[in-house]
């Protein structure tokens, strides 16, 4: 058995899907995801593998559940401060899921490497990116409904700004993580600016 395996025991269903998704994301964090194999998933758990493909009928069925799990984690851990500055705010929730990327490179460039383009991936990756965006225009001073409109488009283009520049940098590190969080935060205060001269005066991402 391999150091790592997990003694058979028996649990109900929702608790085996729960050690299934730990067992998962702890393969897919670890190796890259074409050499992970649902065998050595089910070895892992200690479990046979139909009970595991009885969970998961498929590797990207248990990496899309996987991948889900950790993009509500995200959100969870992104709690904006309505009392922090925007800047604050702002390295909390890139920290948070800087992280994440970092502890997890092999399942991120999955999601936007080797799975890029797939639909069930994709959903989720959108769905965390639209909440995200509907976090920061709720703390955000918007005047009017057309101020909403274009701090909304100028922040949907931010997000998928970074990240592309966080996935690109998990595969080659180009400067500290701390210069890549701030570079980040520059790029939308400083497009957020014109539209929110009041709420951002003078600020800046040191």
């Amino acid at each position: 058995m391999p150091p790592h395996s997990l003694p058979r025991r028996r649990l109900d269903p929702a608790e085996r899907r729960a050690q299934l998704l730990t067992v998962g994301a702890r393969s897919f964090a670890a190796h890259p995801y074409d050499d992970v194999t649902m065998e050595e998933v089910a070895r892992e758990a200690g479990v046979s593998r139909a009970l595991l493909y009885r969970h998961f009928p498929s590797k990207h069925a248990l990496f899309a559940a996987v991948y889900r799990q950790a993009a509500d984690q995200l959100l969870a851990a992104t709690r904006l401060d309505p009392g922090a500055t925007l800047v604050e705010q702002l390295a909390q929730g890139l920290d948070a899921h800087l992280d994440y990327f970092i502890a997890n490179r092999h399942a991120v460039l999955a999601a936007n490497r080797v799975l890029a383009g797939d639909p069930v991936i994709q959903t989720i990756m959108t769905n965390e990116l639209d909440a995200l965006r509907s976090r920061l225009l709720d703390v955000l001073p918007l005047a009017d409904d057309r101020t909403r409109d274009a701090v909304s488009a100028v922040l949907k283009a931010w997000l998928v700004f970074v990240q592309v520049l966080c996935v690109d940098w998990l595969d080659r590190e180009t400067c500290h993580r701390t210069e890549l969080r701030d570079a980040c935060i520059g790029a939308v205060v400083g497009a957020l600016r014109p539209l929110l001269p009041s709420a951002l005066p003078g600020a800046d991402a040191s």
